[in-house]
């Protein structure tokens, strides 16, 4: 089938593209830039402008087998000011309208829209773990993500609706793992913060696994926590890690000094978390490849 995928670019959009069309699927990627090359011979590009409205792009969206929503801009990289802010929001929000916008305006709609999303929707918590039942946070994350899902939910009278609420994916070659590993190249890696809380990680082979079974699966709808099983406290973390990658795990970084470098993206992205658990997909049927960190860690560093 052809399947739509906005963001189809980035550390997660470009396997997954990769993934579907290898599956035999013919992939649309809906990207802000010129077209360039297709990426395969079952591969297309096609540019849009993910303002909130629709455009001449949204033919591909008419008689499609899925979309996949992945737009958005990256929430890390800068200290967080009222405008970055405003970007973090407005480019979930802005693609996620259009493509909505789409789906229900199309006269033959897809049965189904896989929109992005993230753990950040349950805000900080302690170590209760938590499922998808919860309600969202208060803070900045639960905010956009609350609003990102919003417009997704718009669709829902057309379309079967599914919000993966990602957490830390693992994989070597982008996302948040290389950002970590210089203090542990040079021996003085460790826990960020008290270490207490929760990093609920997932292996990008796993999430990617989880998106392909979620446009099979048509039981599944709704939020759907993309976190391995067995989410550990940032110390454990930090200790896996080191294991990993023989080096010690020992010299914590202070939450003064992170919150004094980052401001608000500290206790967002580093210092609170949640215990988040794949309580739907687990009670629905995948299974998973990496249900342990270690054994996600070795697989990725071996």
């Amino acid at each position: 089938m052809r399947i739509v995928v906005a963001g189809g670019t980035g550390f997660l959009g470009a396997p997954l593209v990769s993934l579907l069309a290898h599956d035999g699927h013919d992939v649309v990627v809906l990207t802000r830039g010129s077209r360039g090359g297709g990426g395969g011979p079952k591969v297309s590009q096609l540019t849009w402008t993910p303002n909130g409205e629709k455009g001449d792009w949204a033919s591909a969206i008419e008689g499609a087998g899925a979309v996949v929503n992945l737009a958005g801009q990256s929430i890390a990289g800068q200290r967080w000011s009222a405008e970055q802010k405003r970007k973090i929001r407005d480019s979930r929000v802005q693609a996620t309208r259009s493509l909505a916008t789409a789906i229900r305006d199309a006269a033959n709609p897809p049965p189904l829209f896989v929109s992005g999303s993230a753990v950040g929707y349950y805000g900080p918590l302690g170590a209760e773990p938590v499922t998808e039942a919860a309600p969202p946070g208060s803070d900045f994350l639960a905010g956009v993500c609350t609003e990102w899902e919003r417009e997704a939910a718009s669709a829902a009278g057309r379309t079967r609706v599914v919000y993966v609420r990602t957490g830390i994916v693992l994989e070597k070659d982008g996302g948040a793992l290389p950002e970590m590993l210089p203090p542990f190249k040079f021996g003085v890696g460790g826990p960020v913060g008290s270490g207490r809380q929760y990093w609920p990680w997932i292996h990008r082979d796993d999430w990617l696994g989880m998106v392909r079974w979620a446009i099979a699966t048509p039981t599944v709808t709704g939020a759907m926590n993309a976190t391995a099983p067995n989410p550990v406290t940032n110390a454990e973390f930090a200790r896996a890690l080191g294991r990993a990658l023989h080096r010690p795990a020992f010299m914590p970084a202070p939450a003064f000094a992170l919150r004094l470098v980052l401001g608000e993206m500290a206790d967002a992205l580093l210092l609170a978390g949640q215990r988040a658990i794949p309580a739907k997909a687990t009670q629905s049927g995948f299974t998973f490849k990496y249900t342990n960190l270690d054994q996600a860690l070795l697989a990725i560093f071996r």
